[in-house]
């Protein structure tokens, strides 16, 4: 059963599809099954017989059919951050900023479930070193995973801050980050409507992201919420609301070898395209 013609790979089963699948294993096992009744020695045998045939291609049935569909929305501002935070303390993190996510992700996944997408949420740096690094790291990706990665951009905009301290009224001009977190409830709750996805992950420490997240599990019975946190970031009230409902946050400082294990190639090569790891990243 490893070669289904009528499968489209990697796509959603429809009903149309089960049916094809149900026929084909019947006439795969019809001829088994009839041998199986004439020879045995009385009824019971065949009953049980038949038994032990069905329970391998039941299991095979809901391991293609029924596996959930996986959904990280990862902050990116807040994950690249937390990374950085990550390497003062321990230098070897550095190296992780050069990292395939689909493939760190996907480590995460139970047999019973699939991958459907990877979604980076984030905006372009001001800075045009900062944006040359950026963009290398999403092209990169993006190379890799043409299907399962998507990247979402909001923007970066000037804000100037006056020194509180009336000794120096200095105006300092600092970029902030905009629109992440309303494209990321956005998406996470248009998926729910469309049913893209079965389990939706989110990547954050942001505690804003907690009434989309409560939104979906009231109005989404059937879909799971799970929080991963990036390192070392944390938010006791996303915490303690995925605790309440019964929920543990993943810890992603926990999870070293797992990032070791989806470090990219200093040169990641696809189709004629070609991105490399920033110097200021080895």
């Amino acid at each position: 059963m490893d070669n289904l013609p009528f499968l489209p790979a990697g796509q959603r089963i429809s009903f149309q599809v089960i049916i094809k699948l149900l026929s084909y294993i019947i006439k795969q096992k019809f001829d088994i099954v009839k041998q199986i009744v004439i020879f045995a020695t009385n009824k019971s045998i065949a009953i049980l017989s038949c038994m032990v045939l069905a329970a391998p291609v039941a299991a095979y049935f809901l391991e293609y059919i029924m596996k959930q569909r996986v959904t990280f929305y990862i902050d990116g501002f807040n994950f690249y951050y937390g990374l950085k935070r990550t390497k003062v303390i321990n230098p070897i993190w550095k190296s992780f900023y050069w990292i395939n996510v689909v493939k760190l992700f996907e480590q995460f996944l139970g047999p019973e479930q699939e991958l459907s997408k990877v979604i980076y949420f984030t905006a372009s740096p001001l800075d045009p070193g900062k944006s040359s690094r950026q963009s290398a790291f999403l092209n990169a990706n993006k190379l890799l995973n043409p299907t399962k990665f998507e990247i979402v951009r909001g923007k970066y905009i000037e804000k100037t801050i006056i020194c509180p301290n009336p000794k120096c009224r200095v105006a300092i001009s600092r970029p902030e980050e905009k629109k992440t977190d309303v494209n990321l409830s956005v998406r996470m709750l248009g998926d729910c409507i469309k049913d893209a996805t079965d389990t939706l992950v989110l990547v954050s420490a942001d505690s804003d992201l907690i009434p989309p997240v409560e939104f979906i599990q009231n109005n989404f019975k059937t879909k799971k919420v799970k929080i991963y946190f990036p390192p070392s970031t944390y938010s006791n009230d996303l915490r303690d609301y995925a605790i309440h409902h019964r929920s543990k946050p993943i810890l992603l400082i926990n999870n070293e070898k797992k990032f070791q294990n989806s470090i990219m190639p200093d040169v990641v090569s696809e189709n004629g395209k070609t991105y490399s790891i920033p110097l200021k990243w080895k």
